[in-house]
């Protein structure tokens, strides 16, 4: 049975893409077929691998990094992807890869990191979030948002199997598309195995994200900005500039670093601050493999394994008062934490119990003996 991935993008490297990496671990001779790659993402990343981008891969570089302009094509580009002569597709979707298009004979299994937020209960946020104004806001709003939400939809009917990263993904794909999703939990990759056996250390606060305006990473840097604290900040994004220009000098911003620095990171974390409304969130659980505790935001699906005052804390407010509250209370018991259950908790989202689930679905699905 011949096998193919799909992916959204591969202009960043965060959870989704990592999740990719552990499928193409899984299925190391699929090709990957996403709208828009960046060479120097795809090198460090999935080396070795076919990746072939949509017809959108060939405009020139400054078209492919405004990626705004680019969003009424997405559906009729990923529609185009050739994947008609593949037994089993696997997309791994947050808006669009869902939407690829397969010959009859095929599965198609979708790994569903989000359902669209942006085009739904998210989209007053996108809308600030990319300072559309004026008359491009009135075309976004009134005339594509709804010819996306209808192909969002009617996209969904494409697959015939869906996996959600979450109870709170799973809710989402029953309330949007009515469809029901089994749960399987993103892997924790190598990362976990550099955390064993080493004494934490409780040097700084930590963020591990993407530099969007939507994951609130601001109200963390008001927050210390006013606290004083050492704060690291791992990541890139269209935030970054602004984020650098309000932040006082004992915040840190890094860029994208390597794994190795990344668990170093972990290591020294007095804790991970996550401060948006996460799918799942695999750099909080990244962090508990280290033996860090989490401060999270308490909605979406760090609720479904978070136990405050054992795993960490969670706070109500996304605002500087809201973290600065959780911080006071993670200083606050901090020797409460036990490196070694959190450990432990981590473990529960190991690789192996990932690879079961998708070679078990597979396997059902089209009687693939791997």
């Amino acid at each position: 049975m011949r096998v193919v991935l799909v992916h959204d993008f591969l202009t960043q490297f965060g959870g989704a893409e990592r999740v990719l990496q552990a499928l193409t671990g899984l299925f190391p001779d699929a090709p990957i077929y996403t709208l828009l790659y960046d060479e120097k993402i795809v090198q460090k990343h999935f080396s070795g691998k076919v990746v072939r981008g949509s017809f959108l891969q060939s405009l020139p570089a400054y078209m492919r990094m405004r990626h705004r302009l680019l969003l009424p094509l997405y559906p009729y580009a990923i529609g185009r992807c050739n994947v008609r002569d593949f037994d089993i597709i696997i997309s791994s979707s947050s808006a669009f890869a869902k939407g690829v298009k397969k010959s009859p004979h095929a599965t198609h299994i979708c790994y569903c990191h989000a359902t669209a937020r942006f085009l739904w209960e998210e989209q007053d946020q996108y809308l600030a979030d990319n300072k559309y104004k004026g008359l491009i806001k009135y075309v976004v709003k009134y005339v594509l948002t709804p010819l996306l939400r209808r192909w969002d939809v009617a996209s969904s009917r494409r697959v015939d199997v869906w996996i959600a990263n979450s109870i709170t993904t799973q809710r989402r794909i029953q309330q949007r598309y009515g469809r029901n999703a089994e749960i399987l939990y993103p892997p924790l990759t190598k990362l976990d195995r550099m955390g064993m056996h080493k004494e934490h250390r409780n040097e700084y606060f930590l963020v591990v994200s993407r530099l969007a305006a939507y994951k609130k990473i601001n109200v963390i840097v008001e927050a210390f900005n006013i606290l004083g604290l050492p704060l690291v900040i791992v990541g890139d994004g269209a935030e970054r500039t602004r984020l650098e220009k309000i932040a006082r000098a004992n915040i840190t911003f890094t860029g994208f670093i390597t794994d190795e620095a990344l668990a170093e990171h972990y290591q020294c974390a007095i804790a991970l601050i996550v401060a948006c409304e996460e799918d799942f969130g695999i750099s909080a659980i990244e962090a508990l493999s280290f033996g860090a505790p989490v401060l999270a935001y308490r909605k979406g699906g760090v609720v479904e394994w978070a136990r405050e005052g054992v795993t960490g804390e969670m706070f109500d407010e996304q605002t500087p008062e809201g973290v600065s509250f959780g911080v006071r209370k993670i200083l606050h018991n901090l020797t409460r934490y036990d490196p070694a259950h959190l450990q432990e908790t981590a473990q529960l989202f190991n690789e192996d119990a990932f690879r079961a689930g998708i070679l078990r679905l597979v396997s059902v699905e089209h009687g693939v003996d791997k």
